[in-house]
């Protein structure tokens, strides 16, 4: 994924180097955010009942940016990180390091009066949702992240289930259709990705508006190879209104095919991978009023197969409080849930729910050590439907450290 990130980006700066020769302006900077973890969660041992419950690990975020006059720019968002070190890698103990190109674009602005105008193309985050562009954890006031951005559906793209049946039988975290696709069990798909989509995006925004529109290829919740575009090119779109400063509202959806190309041939005659789109529909609101913020968002997906008269849906929610109880130190809460809908199969066979109620509630505290220096710690309870006991809760520990001094400029 990084190199095809690289590649598209390459592609776009040289679209963009005519341009560069009548601008006098370059610069190129590399902020940086470094941050170490360690967590306790019997999670660790849900695969492995002799591993330890408690696990350390790192995380860097390097977002290299170059200014290409007035105009143009690029940046990226890269990701190093070992595992187990977000909440959702603690139900895998395995250690692993990984490296990934949350972004990797070519952009132009163009600024006039209150209206502004952003086209990006590259490797994007989604312009689905709110949460997406907090993936920083000096941003992110907490130590998860909502569900609906991190959580592995009983779904998988890569196979087809059978019918209502088959889908009742899977779990969180493994699914193992049995009408044909991809060999074996393996996770399912997260309804939206917070690792970028190869796309082109534009922005605008005038006074109290703002809008985007994104076209990628592949889904939210399941990005597909560049070169595949010309099948899984799909829209997402957002936009929201500020009713007065510190307090906006915002909608976002996105459609279009998700299921992976190794099914083709298993769908109806005469039906491709777009009959059978997945889509999403969201709002959110942001508020802040001196000491206090709050955040949240709703949102409903769908994920369209063969076979199903009622379609697999899930529904999702969030509301994040944030209070600065001093200058230098703030607490923060999030409570949060995923809901499994109706199912029904072409031969009648229905369930009320295809997979359990999940509900999560983490409660942080965050204290900056300096102003670039950042040390917080939590804990979150996770409930399951059917659940008991607390295998699932995580306590949380990180340091944030934030370098902001890494740039040049030049003028000619």
């Amino acid at each position: 994924m990084l190199k095809e990130a690289l590649r598209l980006g390459a592609f776009s700066v040289i679209l963009g180097v005519p341009s560069y020769a009548q601008d006098t302006e370059f610069s190129v900077s590399m902020p940086v955010t470094l941050s170490a973890g360690a967590l306790y969660s019997e999670r660790l041992q849900l695969a492995d009942p002799n591993a330890y419950p408690a696990a350390a690990a790192f995380r860097a975020m390097l977002y290299p940016t170059v200014q290409l006059g007035s105009h143009w720019f690029g940046y990226a968002a890269v990701q190093i990180r070992s595992t187990p070190y977000f909440y959702y890698d603690a139900f895998d103990s395995e250690k692993e390091i990984y490296t990934d190109a949350l972004q990797a674009y070519v952009g132009y602005s163009l600024h006039k009066a209150r209206t502004s105008m952003v086209i990006k193309a590259g490797k994007l985050t989604s312009a689905f949702g709110a949460f997406p562009l907090h993936y920083d954890d000096a941003d992110n006031a907490l130590l998860d992240q909502p569900l609906s951005y991190i959580t592995d559906l009983p779904i998988r793209p890569d196979q087809l289930p059978c019918g209502t049946n088959d889908l009742l039988w899977q779990w969180y975290g493994y699914v193992n259709f049995g009408c044909g696709g991809a060999a074996g069990g393996a996770s399912g798909t997260v309804p939206v990705t917070l690792y970028g989509l190869p796309g082109a995006q534009i922005e605008v925004s005038t006074g109290p508006i703002d809008g985007r529109f994104q076209l990628t290829s592949g889904s939210p919740a399941n990005p597909q190879n560049v070169s595949l575009a010309g099948t899984y090119l799909q829209w997402t779109a957002g936009g929201g209104y500020t009713i007065h400063q510190g307090f906006r509202v915002g909608v976002s959806g996105f459609r279009g095919p998700y299921l992976d190309p190794i099914v083709a041939p298993l769908l109806p005659t005469g039906k491709t991978v777009r009959n059978f789109p997945a889509s999403g529909l969201g709002a959110d609101v942001q508020w802040a009023r001196g000491r206090f913020s709050a955040s949240g968002e709703l949102q409903r997906f769908q994920f369209d197969f063969p076979n199903f008269r009622t379609q697999p849906s899930i529904t999702a929610g969030y509301v994040e409080l944030k209070t600065q109880l001093t200058p230098r130190l703030f607490v923060a809460g999030r409570g949060g849930f995923l809901y499994a809908g109706k199912v029904e199969d072409n031969t009648g066979v229905s369930a009320d729910q295809f997979a359990p109620y999940i509900r999560t509630y983490e409660l942080a505290a965050g204290f900056w050590v300096t102003r670039n220096q950042l040390l917080k710690g939590g804990y979150e309870w996770m409930r399951s439907e059917g659940q008991t006991g607390r295998q699932t809760d995580v306590l949380g520990l990180q340091y944030v450290v934030q370098i902001h001094s890494l740039g040049w400029a030049f003028n000619r």
